[in-house]
């Protein structure tokens, strides 16, 4: 997606925000002394930009790139000091326009979580930003202090729903939260396997596929719960994508506020993505069968 494409998107999407009483209050006061030289549509394209670039730093993307190269497209460019301080301003703004990207519910979906480790291990007892905020947790790769990020996608590797956590939180704590308006069939892994939970979703017309544990006895699964739990690596390949070109995960956070600012962004930027990784899937009766191609 062009730098203009971009920018009109956001650019719409603010004018219709500000435009709106109740939404308008979302954004908060407008701060005392003089009125920013960047808009908030810029400041919004600016963050969501430096994602899609091959920039793993905000402060050289801002300095060697975007001043040198884009200064004719944002005549107010401040400097980078100035623009870090702008840059809790367009949090609301983020957060809104992200839930304007949100994919629709088609009735298959995946769920799972991916670690965001806020500073290395041997640092946990030194670290401060996130003190009281992010805890200790583990994955299959082994322990990280900082947080879980929980998606749900679809087939077309759209995402659904967001949800962030703490890092000693359980996979399944917020399933019931994120799926209150979904139907169909979602797919986990063992980490959702839970009877309990199993019968709180199917109660609401969603069922829960996963794997089943070495040491529980096999049962009978639907030839198309099997195909599709055989899909999930959609949601993996996601999560990678996230993390490796979107960079929503370093270490290098100096504020909350930053630090989720750089999340959204980062979320934001793969929405816009053209190509995401997707299933060939036409449910006929998604309760029924599936034709996979």
């Amino acid at each position: 997606m062009s730098l203009l494409e971009l920018f009109c998107s956001v650019d719409d999407f603010c004018q219709l925000l500000l435009n709106t009483s109740s939404n308008r209050a979302l954004l908060g006061r407008p701060r005392r002394g003089p009125k920013p030289r960047l808009s908030l549509s810029e400041i919004m394209t600016i963050i969501i930009y430096f994602h899609q670039s091959h920039y793993r730093d905000f402060k050289a993307f801002y300095q060697r790139h975007l001043c040198r190269h884009h200064r004719c497209d944002f005549p107010g460019l401040v400097s980078y000091q100035r623009f870090v301080e702008l840059m809790p301003t367009a949090l609301p703004g983020l957060l809104l326009y992200l839930d304007s990207r949100l994919g629709e519910v088609t009735g298959i979906a995946f769920i799972d979580s991916t670690p965001l480790p806020v500073c290395h291990n041997r640092r946990i007892y030194r670290h401060k930003v996130f003190a009281g905020m992010a805890a200790r947790g583990k994955t299959s790769l082994g322990w990280f202090y900082g947080f879980k990020l929980h998606l749900i996608v679809n087939e077309y590797g759209e995402l659904l729903r967001i949800y962030l956590s703490p890092g000693n939180v359980d996979d399944r704590q917020p399933v019931p939260a994120m799926t209150a308006t979904l139907w169909g069939k979602l797919v986990g892994d063992r980490g959702y396997l839970s009877q309990k939970l199993f019968e709180q979703l199917r109660a609401r017309g969603l069922q829960l596929i996963t794997p089943i544990r070495k040491n529980m006895k096999n049962r009978l699964m639907p030839l198309a719960d099997k195909l599709l739990s055989r899909k999930r690596a959609i949601i993996e390949t996601i999560n990678d994508q996230l993390k490796n070109i979107s960079q929503i995960a370093h270490t290098r956070h100096r504020s909350p506020t930053n630090f989720l600012v750089n999340l959204l962004a980062g979320l934001i930027a793969y929405t816009h993505q053209p190509n995401k990784p997707a299933l060939h899937v036409y449910p006929s009766d998604v309760n029924d069968a599936l034709i996979l191609i």
